[in-house]
């Protein structure tokens, strides 16, 4: 049996230039997959009317370690090289699945509730084979359409970071595929997220490069941030190597020469940008504007919710705030006007969509409402007081909405929330990870008196 919905009546931001946006417009969903944007579409549906609402595509976060959410705010002043100790050398060790599972549960049905339809989940938190289980099953679970980037375990800072010896197990990484990922088809899809140069010797970058292209599964890593890693040049010890290629996304890119971003854009690689992070944790200024100036599409990820907040909205104002107002004082000390290349409101929407499904590898699935793709998409009320009176749509949702103006999040033609709650068991996941919390943070305290 057919299962057809219709929005109706709402302003549709397609983000597809041939669609373009329709005031009054309607999109009609059919078993999961979008048939129609237009005005006044006639169909036998479930109608769900969308009067005084804006119609977006879900947004997509090609970048969260989805399983720090039981240790939320845990780091709020941490810089990147504090977060490597009060995160992944603290917490991280003492993780179990039960662990993994709470934070992925939650996690993931935050991003629903605040629009995020995508998810990359850079899980590097594989301390035994049980953990990817968890984290996988909770992603099923709710909903969301994610890339799960299996990642390395994180027992210990010493063995996993500082030119590491240890490679992600590849016959886990296998049996995880065969398991969970048999078909590239579904709502769930497999990468690899791998620590690269610098931070691994040689012998297991290449190790790790070669098994996920064994496997076919997308490659991401993080690159260029930091006192650390921003000295690396890891774009050119990859090229150096041979392994740079278009089924890589390089994640903050803070710190790059001229040289490594003409590599990344050769080589048909993509962008992965987290703003807020990278301001506030001394990764390095957000370079987006770059990115674009090199001809790639980047994208926007949150990173980690130890230190920032998990929505979509706070990333698009980071970076277009940063990125403006380094421009706008370059300028001012040159004396120059400022360029007409400046980021605008649509350019971020875009960034947020389209260039999401672009990084993920998805966009053939979704990132605009265009017939044919799966129908992801988010509807967010124009008449709340922080967003009306509607002037520029656009910009009403790229600067003035937030996570309480996203009203109706659809997923696969799936409605995961309706009339600003989400359809699925706020209070149980709420529970695993206050109980996740408080098992981390007694597991934390006993092995302190243990090291002690």
């Amino acid at each position: 049996m057919t299962n057809r919905m219709l929005l109706r009546s709402g302003h549709v931001i397609s983000m597809d230039p041939d669609i373009g946006d329709l005031p009054g417009g309607d999109v009609l969903i059919e078993d999961g997959k979008i048939v129609a944007v237009d005005r006044d579409i006639s169909a036998d549906a479930e109608v769900l009317d969308m009067t005084g609402r804006i119609l977006v595509p879900g947004f997509v976060d090609t970048h969260r370690h989805t399983w720090e959410a039981p240790i939320r705010g845990c780091a709020p002043n941490a810089t990147l090289d504090d977060y490597f100790v009060e995160v992944l050398d603290t917490f991280a060790p003492v993780y179990t699945p039960e662990d993994v599972y709470a934070g992925n549960l939650a996690g993931s049905l935050e991003c629903l509730n605040a629009g995020i339809t995508t998810l990359v989940d850079w899980s590097h938190i594989n301390n035994t084979p049980e953990h990817p289980d968890a984290a996988v099953q909770a992603l099923g679970e709710t909903g969301i359409r994610a890339q799960y980037a299996y990642g390395s375990a994180n027992t210990s800072l010493a063995d996993y970071w500082y030119e590491s010896k240890i490679s992600i197990p590849g016959d886990d990484v296998r049996r995880v595929r065969d398991r969970h990922f048999a078909s590239d088809d579904g709502l769930l899809t497999m990468g690899l997220a791998t620590r690269g140069p610098g931070f691994c010797i040689n012998d297991v970058v290449e190790a790790e490069w070669r098994l996920a292209r064994e496997l076919g599964i997308p490659i991401t890593v993080h690159v260029g941030m930091g006192r650390l890693a921003g000295r690396f040049g890891m774009v050119k010890q990859l090229h150096d190597l041979g392994l740079l290629g278009s089924d890589t996304t390089y994640v903050h890119c803070c710190y790059f020469s001229e040289e490594e971003w003409r590599m990344v854009a050769d080589s048909g690689g993509t962008v992965s940008v987290a703003p807020q992070v990278e301001l506030q944790m001394g990764h390095g200024w957000p370079p987006v504007a770059k990115a674009i100036e090199h001809g790639l599409r980047p994208s926007l990820s949150i990173d980690v919710v130890t230190t920032v907040p998990g929505d979509m909205f706070t990333q698009i104002r980071a970076a277009f705030g940063s990125d403006r107002a380094r421009v706008n004082a370059e300028c001012w000390q040159a004396d120059i006007p400022v360029p007409e290349t400046m980021l605008t409101a649509r350019q971020m929407l875009e960034i947020a969509t389209v260039n999401g499904a672009h990084v993920a590898g998805l966009e053939h699935r979704t990132g605009s409402l265009t017939p044919g793709k799966r129908a992801d998409v988010v509807a967010i009320d124009a008449t709340a007081l922080n967003v009306a009176p509607l002037i520029d749509p656009v910009a009403a949702v790229t600067l003035s909405a937030d996570v309480s103006n996203v009203e109706t999040v659809i997923v696969d033609g799936v409605v995961r929330k309706r009339d600003g709650r989400l359809l699925a068991d706020v209070g149980r996941a709420r529970r695993l990870v206050e109980e996740s919390r408080d098992r981390l943070a007694a597991a934390v305290e006993a092995r302190g008196k243990q090291q002690a």
